[in-house]
């Protein structure tokens, strides 16, 4: 359990000495229940499909976005917390600039995740330089799905590998604080990882990265549509809820609840 706040002089001094733990929140609720048991909660577009029943996050958009991060926000004290740009609020520099700054003065976020490549550098860089601590989010981009035809693991091979690690190398260079590795072979995130001075933290990216980070439905079974290779449930959230519902139900059918000590 955390005893004080997580900053970004935190995260950083974690490089290369202890693993960095997070995990998506989405409400005040779950996020007091994470708060301080995990370094970083992220507040992620993955909202559209966790938390929205969708099938993938292109429809997450900045006002949904900010409620939901104001309520993380709200519900915690000790850990990171990090807000996605949803898809399409920062095609450039200048929508990059109004929406990241919208978001940062809205909510009490401690920096902003982005999904990237080596053409967006100016973007990272144009945040970075307002004071807006920025993730940089590469490999495989959930909001680039439709674009790509699916969700593709990257660094399969050499041009893919080195793209992947220059663009590590790159977003470095213009201020990112740390990246976020998706869905990429083990090997070339563990190569990101030892190119960079700032901390990675991986998803379906393998051991070698700084840290882990999963969806918190994944993580604890409340999600069963599909369960990706990277996922280990470390509980049967979604049976042991049911399971309650069921004896509330019954009491109430059978008239044993309430009883005379929870009535009035």
């Amino acid at each position: 359990m955390l005893d004080k706040k997580v900053t970004l002089n935190t995260l950083r001094a974690k490089k290369g000495k202890e693993k960095i733990v997070a995990i998506t929140a989405y409400d005040a609720l779950m996020a007091k229940i994470f708060d301080g048991e995990v370094d970083v909660i992220l507040v992620g577009d993955s909202l559209k499909m966790s938390f929205g029943g969708e099938n993938e996050t292109l429809r997450a958009n900045l006002d949904e976005m900010i409620y939901h991060t104001k309520a993380v926000c709200a519900g915690t004290k000790y850990s990171f917390v990090l807000g996605d740009m949803p898809f399409g609020t920062y095609a450039t520099k200048k929508m990059a600039l109004t929406n990241a700054l919208r978001y940062y003065k809205e909510c009490n976020v401690d920096a902003l995740k982005i999904e990237v490549d080596s053409n967006k550098i100016d973007v990272v860089k144009a945040l970075c330089t307002e004071g807006i601590a920025v993730m940089a989010h590469i490999g495989l981009k959930p909001q680039f799905m439709r674009f790509e035809g699916g969700f593709k693991v990257k660094g399969k091979n050499e041009v893919e590998e080195n793209e992947l690690i220059e663009s590590a190398i790159a977003m470095q260079e213009a201020g990112a604080f740390g990246i976020l590795c998706e869905g990429i072979k083990a090997s070339v995130a563990q190569k990101i990882t030892q190119s960079v001075q700032i901390p990675t933290i991986g998803i379906g990216a393998g051991v070698h990265c700084d840290g882990q980070i999963l969806v918190w439905s994944d993580a604890f079974g409340f999600f069963d549509a599909f369960k990706p290779k990277f996922v280990r449930q470390y509980c049967d959230g979604k049976d042991m809820l049911k399971n309650a519902v069921r004896n509330y139900a019954n009491d109430v059918k059978n008239a044993v609840f309430p009883s005379d000590n929870e009535s009035y």
